[in-house]
């Protein structure tokens, strides 16, 4: 093969995973990362592929979208799902890594890999050489400025949401069970139960908590953040405050749905329930899950302590806003990912219009596919090639990112009333088609 050079921006997920996925094929390939010299307002290492919001990589069952995607992964040959595999942590039915050590071998199979020359320096603007940028929601100002420059529009930007983390020795395990919902499975998740009583007031003081303004990298948002009517958040990350804002049963219906989490001893089910999951090994620390927040460090303490188990909670790390950048890719890039006025330019990650841990790896591995002449399409079945089609596609209203879900697959030729067979039978079909079609691939030398 003839020797190949490209420069990769960003040395998040997909970052990582393209510059690997080309390292492979015997490309050169420079990454060029900013931290720790410029550091983003939500990182907290130096460490390539840090997971900054939860350390879960959703759920491995056929049965979810996010099951699917990973299977796909796989059959696509992808380095990252093998790394968070090689870290994960007991979670149920879900992929969950310690998020230290999932970054730490990340980083030290970029350092090991004689193709890819790490490059710790922020880049500000763009050249004329082959180039993927995988800068994420975090892209900073100076390239974003330049972005806008060169496409001559506006960005696109929503607002995200991360939940604390807490000491495990600090919460009173008198009152929290270990449970898996329904006993499937594994006893990973940690449930704090709630009555009646115990749930209207957490709610009251969710809704009457003070809403964190920033002080460095927020300063510009200011007027922004003191409206919250006016804010966009992603749907999957949106504030518990501001779920609770939305009626008195948004919460227990949703991310504190009690459903199959009865009390072991007593047999009973609570009126609600938050869930704690592991975020490391040694179960040291526990994440609240959809407990991402806007609210002040001092309301966290106030009003999360007031959840049954957690009235002592020490908090390594507290939840926090930040806003999140994305491009109109509908608008500005090419069926390949590039940009239209900059073919060389191509856009990966969340930057792209994707949303989610998962389908930010899929998007690095996806990019080097196309661009090393792998494959020119997907098949329409698969989750991958429908989240493609998905970010390119003009629809009417505001283009907002999107996720791995079967509502973006086409429907089976025979219906199928039974949901769990019916997602079943459209997993199966797109493995199938995806098997084949690299099969055919394959045989056309188009993939290795």
């Amino acid at each position: 093969m003839k020797h190949k050079r490209i420069i990769i921006i960003g040395a998040g997920l997909a970052g990582c995973e393209a510059a690997m996925q080309f390292a492979r094929l015997g490309w050169s390939v420079l990454l060029y990362e900013m931290r720790p010299g410029n550091r983003t307002p939500a990182h907290q290492t130096e460490f390539l592929g840090e997971l900054v919001c939860s350390n879960s990589l959703k759920s491995k069952l056929l049965t979810t979208a996010s099951g699917l995607l990973k299977e796909e992964l796989r059959l696509l040959g992808c380095d990252l799902l093998t790394i968070a595999e090689n870290n994960s942590l007991p979670a149920g039915n879900a992929l969950a890594v310690d998020r230290n050590s999932f970054a730490r071998e990340v980083t030290a199979r970029i350092d090991e890999n004689p193709r890819i020359e790490l490059i710790r320096q922020e880049v500000t603007e763009l050249s004329d050489d082959l180039t993927i940028i995988a800068t994420g929601p975090l892209t900073s100002e100076k390239l974003i400025t330049n972005l806008q420059e060169i496409l001559g529009l506006e960005n696109l930007f929503f607002y995200d949401a991360i939940a604390p983390i807490i000491a495990t020795e600090s919460i009173d395990q008198s009152k929290a069970y270990y449970k898996a919902r329904y006993d499937k499975g594994e006893a990973d998740y940690l449930n704090c139960p709630f009555t009646k009583t115990e749930y209207l007031t957490f709610l009251q003081a969710l809704r009457e908590s003070e809403k964190y303004i920033g002080k460095d990298f927020e300063k510009q948002y200011i007027n922004e953040l003191k409206k919250s009517d006016d804010l966009i958040f992603y749907e999957n990350c949106t504030p518990i405050e501001e779920l609770a804002r939305r009626g008195d049963d948004t919460l227990r219906y949703g991310v504190m749905k009690p459903v199959g989490l009865e009390d072991p001893v007593s047999g009973k089910r609570p009126y609600a329930a938050i869930q704690l999951r592991a975020e490391n090994e040694d179960k040291t620390a526990y994440n609240l899950v959809g407990c991402q927040t806007m609210m002040t460090q001092a309301s966290q303490k106030r009003v999360f302590r007031l959840i049954p188990g957690l009235e002592k909670a020490e908090f390594f790390r507290y939840g926090s806003i930040h806003r999140n950048t994305y491009l109109n890719s509908p608008q500005v890039l090419n069926a390949d990912l590039s940009l239209k006025n900059r073919k060389h330019i191509y856009i990966a990650g969340q930057l792209s219009g994707v949303e989610g841990y998962l389908e930010s790896i899929m998007s690095g591995l996806l990019i080097a596919l196309i661009i090393s002449g792998r494959v020119k399409d997907l098949p329409e079945e698969t989750v991958t090639g429908q989240l493609w089609r998905k970010i390119l596609t003009r629809e009417k209203g505001v283009f907002s990112p999107v996720n791995a879900n079967y509502g973006l697959l086409p429907p089976l030729v025979v219906a199928i009333k039974d949901k769990r067979m019916k997602k079943l039978a459209l997993a199966d079909r797109s493995l199938s088609r995806l098997r084949s079609f690299l099969e055919v691939a394959a045989g056309k030398q188009n993939y290795p």
